[in-house]
């Protein structure tokens, strides 16, 4: 079959109108030349084998020639008495009634300029990318005298900012429960978002994101699902961040990688020994005796019962566990004097 424009594109032989649309948006962005100016010439290449893929796939006469005969059907080669129909660029070959078809490629440039309404973006015409041998149509220095991407090197105070700019990025909190964090999960969320055709024409659909929880993850962890935002011409689309927020646990606290608990005991508790029973955030009974003296300030740690550690998946912080002692809120003379007695004896 020659060329795989399925696969360059990274869209799989099902893909629909809109699948390519998105796929083409993304790749000619990311490889336009005038986007990659240090590796220019590979990226030449790449962006004219997108443009080439989108103009076969996104035409249906041309795509099923191509699913049919592969790139040589396209390039004009006979197909024979059961080829497709000329039409459209194609035409009889004359070999005893064998059909062959053949087109001629969009400039690079066309295309680009279709999705983002730049064909003329400074009063002025659009050199040609040549189709499948030309070079790029966006150079610094042309007739222009400006850069398409100057947005992309604005930090370098290069350009003058033509290009479409990118919307800010939206911001959306995502609740997780303690025990979400402990384990990780996995969350799909619906959004609803603007997409538009290459004609601009508007349209609203629904897609589900799934976003895998890591174990051990952060409030305040982001993250970014880049140009999922509404689309709109000459805008390139926001990106969706999503930001973890911890919801409040019943029994445990977090700090930093540690579990916090605080357990309730009476002073004989405190005094003569106490056994903690807890249950972990993953389902296990944990028994803890504790036979040390108990103050107001005492803390047990447990070593390695606490929250994953991102950056270190074996290993775990601790499990703190803290004292609220109840002292009785009354003692008879003869309470007193015992307690006096056993607190002072040798």
């Amino acid at each position: 079959m020659g060329v795989d424009f399925y696969k360059i594109l990274q869209v799989d032989r099902s893909a629909k109108d809109e699948d390519l649309k998105k796929a083409y948006r993304r790749l000619a962005m990311k490889w336009h030349p005038d986007k990659n100016p240090n590796n220019k010439r590979e990226a030449e290449a790449k962006f004219k084998q997108i443009s080439e893929a989108y103009d076969v796939l996104s035409d249906p006469q041309k795509r099923g020639v191509y699913d049919q005969y592969g790139e040589e059907g396209l390039n004009g080669v006979p197909m024979g008495a059961g080829g497709f129909p000329g039409g459209g660029g194609g035409g009889s070959s004359g070999d005893g009634g064998a059909t062959s078809f053949r087109f001629n490629p969009r400039s690079a440039d066309d295309i680009f300029s279709e999705f983002f309404g730049f064909s003329r973006p400074f009063g002025g015409g659009m050199p040609d990318m040549g189709g499948r041998a030309g070079g790029s149509g966006f150079s610094r220095g042309g007739p222009f005298g400006e850069d398409i991407f100057a947005q992309f090197r604005s930090a370098a105070g290069e350009g003058s900012g033509h290009m479409p700019r990118k919307g800010a990025a939206i911001e959306r909190p995502l609740p997780c429960s303690l025990e979400d964090l402990y384990k990780g999960t996995t969350k799909k969320m619906k959004i609803s978002r603007d997409v538009s055709d290459a004609s601009g024409r508007p349209s609203t659909v629904d897609e589900i994101l799934t976003i895998e929880i890591k174990p051990g993850w952060k409030k305040g962890t982001k993250i970014t699902f880049p140009e999922k935002g509404n689309e709109q011409r000459g805008v390139i689309p926001s990106d969706l961040v999503f930001i973890i927020d911890e919801k409040p646990h019943s029994l445990f606290k977090r700090d930093g990688n540690d579990l916090v608990v605080t357990q309730k005991i009476s002073l004989v508790e405190a005094l003569t020994g106490y056994t903690a029973q807890l249950t972990t955030l993953d389902g296990r009974s944990l028994t803890i005796p504790i036979n040390s003296t108990i103050s107001p300030t005492y803390e047990e740690v447990v070593k390695g019962e606490g929250m994953p550690i991102p950056k270190e998946p074996s290993k775990k912080g601790n499990l703190r566990i803290k004292f609220n002692i109840k002292f009785p809120s009354r003692l008879t003379s003869e309470q007193k004097s015992g307690i006096k007695r056993l607190l002072t004896s040798p």
